[in-house]
């Protein structure tokens, strides 16, 4: 049966053994939105290595979705930011992403926060299309400082926030 077929997905706080899978999702998934959006700099240090050990300091802000199984994708939330939301290509369109979406609105919610953002790479369409439909508000271009080995590198990016209603 196609991964999409499967009406269950199971949302649960992210486990060291989930760093690979989280890994190779976040790698594929990021090539896919950012390559050719994005400054050379940030492409050459998005190595294999930088994913695993990027997924492995984040497992404690992260939520993953399980299919049939396998991790299916994953959100992470720092404060009030969803720092980074990727399903994988075969579980794309089934609505794993919107469930994510939903369980990091939640963990903002209930840290207190009353309007979560996200950044989103302002090539990355989409993205862009897929916030919009979950009610997100895209308040303009604005410069990310992604992570770099020597300090931030400035990404263009776009600014999308939503109004969380007291849970």
């Amino acid at each position: 049966m196609p991964a999409h077929d499967s009406p269950i997905t199971v949302l649960r706080p992210a486990a060291p053994a989930d760093v690979p899978a989280v890994a190779a999702i976040w790698r594929t998934g990021w090539r896919d939105g950012h390559l050719g959006h994005v400054p050379d700099e940030l492409v050459t240090v998005r190595t294999p290595e930088s994913f695993t050990a990027r997924a492995a300091e984040r497992v404690g802000d992260t939520v993953v979705a399980v299919v049939g199984g396998e991790v299916a994708g994953f959100v992470v939330v720092v404060g009030d930011e969803v720092e980074q939301l990727y399903v994988a290509a075969g579980h794309r369109g089934a609505g794993v992403a919107g469930a994510l979406l939903t369980r990091a609105e939640e963990v903002v919610r209930r840290r207190g926060h009353r309007r979560a953002w996200l950044a989103v790479v302002a090539g990355n369409a989409r993205a862009r299309r897929f916030y919009g439909r979950q009610g997100w508000a895209d308040e303009g271009p604005f410069d990310y400082p992604a992570e770099g080995p020597g300090g931030p590198v400035t990404v263009p990016c776009h600014r999308y926030t939503k109004g969380l209603l007291p849970g």
